[in-house]
């Protein structure tokens, strides 16, 4: 039997995980601590000598399992600060992933190093050997709870009912097209830089680093522009407008436009006329996409207000 390794697919880029993000981090952490002190205590995994222990045994599992989760927490929190404030539309992969989990035992190790002379009566403590140690006792342990955790959370992940769009009808745009003057004016970092905008034509928008691609479509005419502003800014004005959806950490698209479609649990592809380009749909969208969808699907004719 042949086992083929996919290049591409290890650098796909992907979603940043749902659990690392703020909303779900303590979450994810509580979990974790839970995971590692019952695997501390039951299953006992690195040899115990009791004669050198300062502290009670159940005590220093709870301190072990402590730090990982504090430490993890404390990283994340970090990396989600900086990725929202330098890089918002940093891309994201598996090795990216490794890395980090890689570099949180990293810190792990070295911080159970530090606190060993606390629970542990031993004069050498303070040595490369038992620095050594704890590193390489957390990378034993934490990979290998990684990927159980990571096979469990794939597992319930693919229980859950997204709710897919089997039939999809394209929405009626009428009402908005009678609309009249609908242009807004659209704030940027740099004033010189603010442009209008008629809501209306735009099919979607693609964040490009610090700069957005806006297709628009006027009169059957496709429009490309650049402009420099994040995703995230561009999205904020437009709230007020229900029919624009942040369908991916890339994409942002009018509802109204979709004319087809395709995919299935693991993520939606979106079509449009008069371009070849689609638009997908992150698998931790699929609920809200359909939601609205449905939501927009009962009310046609409802017109935004600008």
């Amino acid at each position: 039997m042949k086992i083929y390794f996919n290049r591409k697919h290890l650098f796909k880029e992907i979603d940043y995980p749902d659990r690392y993000r703020k909303k779900n981090l303590f979450k994810t952490v509580s979990i974790i601590f839970g995971v590692i002190l019952g695997f501390l205590i039951l299953l006992k995994p690195f040899e115990v000598n009791t004669s050198q222990q300062k502290v009670n045994y159940f005590f220093i599992c709870c301190l072990h399992a402590l730090l990982p989760a504090v430490i993890i927490y404390f990283y994340f929190t970090l990396l989600n600060y900086f990725r929202a404030k330098y890089a918002e539309n940093q891309s994201w992969s598996l090795p990216s992933e490794y890395a980090h989990v890689g570099i949180s035992l990293l810190f792990t190790g070295i911080v159970s190093f530090l606190i060993r002379d606390f629970i542990y009566f031993n004069q050498d403590n303070w040595t490369w050997h038992y620095l050594w140690e704890e590193v390489r006792n957390c990378f034993v342990a934490g990979i290998l709870l990684y990927f159980l955790m990571r096979m469990a959370m794939f597992y319930f992940e693919s229980k859950k009912d997204t709710s897919l769009i089997f039939q999809f009808t394209p929405l009626d745009l009428k009402s908005q097209n009678n609309s009249g003057n609908t242009l807004i004016y659209v704030k940027t970092q740099v004033k010189q830089d603010d442009f209008t905008l008629d809501p209306n034509d735009l099919l979607f928008a693609k964040a490009d680093g610090n700069y957005i691609e806006i297709t628009t479509c006027n009169n059957n005419q496709l429009n490309i522009e650049l402009k420099r502003i994040s995703l995230t800014q561009f999205e904020s004005q437009l709230l007020f407008n229900r029919n624009f959806f942040r369908c991916h950490r890339a994409f942002l698209v009018n509802m109204c436009y979709i004319k087809n479609v395709t995919g299935k649990s693991q993520g939606l592809m979106l079509s449009f006329d008069h371009t070849a380009d689609q638009v997908p749909v992150s698998r931790a969208q699929l609920v809200a996409f359909n939601a609205l969808y449905q939501e927009l699907l009962l009310t046609p004719s409802s017109s935004p207000s600008y």
